[in-house]
């Protein structure tokens, strides 16, 4: 009996396999091709060279935009060849139909890669650096594009000189440049781009993106009657570096201007860092010390010039280094007296009358010490980057040279802030303060109460804080810092 049941069984598996063996053994496997988009298996197809050209030929819209000859198959579609049996092949038609609604098709370019460089902001909070790639057909524009760019912070007359070593040497007074490259770390790829991505087609385009970071136009302003440049780029938060930069058909701060006239207020956001290094020689003036002797026989307020003062000039050589047009380190290298200062001598009167009427004087131009031992300004007062550089940058002095008050007055603040590092405020009794920062570690010669002199060594110049080098900011200020006083541009005091 079992082994009847065993033959029924056997003949009725044989009877349900024997037809697909049979087909199996019949039929030839094929070389087909499997395509995938996004990892997934959408079909299988005869050809890809069949559906490369079908793509290509329905894609006429794409080579009119963009002035290719050809379109290729989107980056994340894949077609892998396939020995199979599977008799279900897919129609090219119906391939490309899952395809142009899902992935961009790509055509041939350059995928330019710009490294991430760190930076520092004004307030001295670290900036991290963006890594982006951008896309052109053609490297030429990209090129042309870093050129115009690279000439817009460096003259095309300094920088073609440095390009074909034709500089001049200096003799007495002068700048060379030694060396001008991009910080960033930049890669050139040819390769397929989807359509999809910004693809900048022209220099002005691009440049524009690599200048201000958008494409979009920038902000316009109408001139007014009486505007100069300097008050239009304080105004509207810009440098004058900024403004002239945006708007290459003025020279100088001194082009003139007229009432109706349409100019650029673009904020530059360069997309990499330009880096300048120079080697400068100039004279430069070193301020002569006032000594003031008294005679008891003529009354107080009684006051004589009996020598008159002389500048001196001392001849330095420093190293330069500017970043997108902007100085962030300068270091001497050294310095030559060609002149010695002559003192001025005051006589004043030392007898002291009934009257007593005297005031404390208030602080007018010229009264004003400077507050340094040299007077290379790196980076003036005013807006940078959008932020307002409250103070005047004096560089090239040398690490731990001296520091002066440049008025008397009270010391109000002696200490250490993140920002500005061993920093010192003088109240001048007068409504204006003077606040000195970036002093050296431990340098501070005076404290909160101390009453000082103009001319007084206050401390040492250093690079405490949000310093990128060496330098003394300067600032003075109506009405307390930050506590409801306004910076003023020191500058306009001498």
């Amino acid at each position: 009996m079992k082994n009847k049941v065993k033959k029924i069984l056997l003949i009725f598996i044989l009877g349900i396999t024997l037809p697909f063996i049979t087909a199996f053994t019949n039929s030839e496997p094929q070389t087909l091709y499997r395509v995938y988009l996004k990892g997934e298996s959408i079909g299988l197809i005869k050809s890809r060279t069949a559906l490369e050209e079908y793509i290509d030929k329905r894609q006429n819209q794409i080579k009119e935009k963009f002035g290719v000859d050809k379109v290729y198959l989107p980056e994340d579609l894949d077609i892998v060849k396939e020995v199979t049996f599977d008799t279900d092949i897919s129609s090219i038609k119906s391939i490309y139909k899952k395809i142009e609604n899902i992935s961009p098709f790509t055509i041939k370019g350059y995928a330019i890669t710009i490294g991430a460089v760190d930076s520092q902001a004004a307030d001295g909070t670290k900036i991290k650096g963006k890594k982006q790639t951008i896309y052109v057909l053609d490297r030429k524009v990209f090129e042309d594009a870093v050129d115009n760019i690279v000439h817009s912070f460096i003259s095309e007359e300094d920088y073609n000189n440095y390009a074909n070593d034709t500089q001049e040497e200096i003799e007495d007074v002068g700048k060379i440049i030694e060396r001008i490259y991009i910080e960033n770390k930049i890669t050139i790829k040819k390769e397929n781009i989807p359509v999809d991505e910004t693809i900048y087609q022209d220099s002005n385009t691009l440049s524009r993106y690599l200048m201000f970071g958008t494409t979009e136009d920038q902000q316009k302003y109408t001139v007014q009657e009486g505007d100069t440049i300097e008050d239009i780029a304080f105004n509207n938060k810009i440098s004058t570096e900024e403004f002239l930069i945006a708007n290459p058909s003025f020279t100088s701060t001194n082009s003139l201007l007229y009432a109706g006239q349409e100019v650029t207020l673009g904020i530059l956001k360069p997309q990499f860092r330009i880096v300048e290094e120079d080697h400068v020689v100039f004279d430069e003036e070193t301020n002569y010390q006032t000594e003031t002797q008294y005679d008891n026989t003529k009354e107080v307020g009684y006051s004589e010039i009996t020598q008159k003062g002389e500048k001196g000039i001392t001849r330095v050589t420093q190293k330069v280094q500017k970043v997108n047009g902007e100085t962030i380190s300068v270091a001497n290298v050294s310095s030559e007296v060609l002149k010695e200062p002559v003192n001025e001598i005051i006589v004043r009167g030392g007898k002291k009358s009934s009257y007593i009427g005297y005031g404390t004087a208030v602080a007018t131009r010229g009264q004003w010490g400077w507050p340094a031992t040299c007077s290379s300004i790196s980076s003036p007062f005013g807006y940078r980057w959008g932020v307002l550089h409250d103070g005047t940058d004096i560089a090239g002095c040398g690490y731990g040279s001296n520091i002066f008050a440049a008025l008397d007055g009270t010391v109000v603040q002696s200490g250490y802030k993140y920002d500005n590092g061993e920093f010192i405020t003088i109240d001048h009794h007068n409504g204006y303060y003077s606040m000195y920062a970036h002093m050296v570690s431990g340098s501070r010669r005076v404290q909160v109460g101390d009453y000082v002199v103009k001319g007084q060594v206050i401390g040492s110049m250093g690079r405490t804080g949000a310093a990128t080098g060496v330098h003394l900011h300067f600032s003075i200020w109506n009405g307390f810092p930050y506590r409801g006083g306004r910076a003023l541009n020191a500058m306009s005091f001498y």
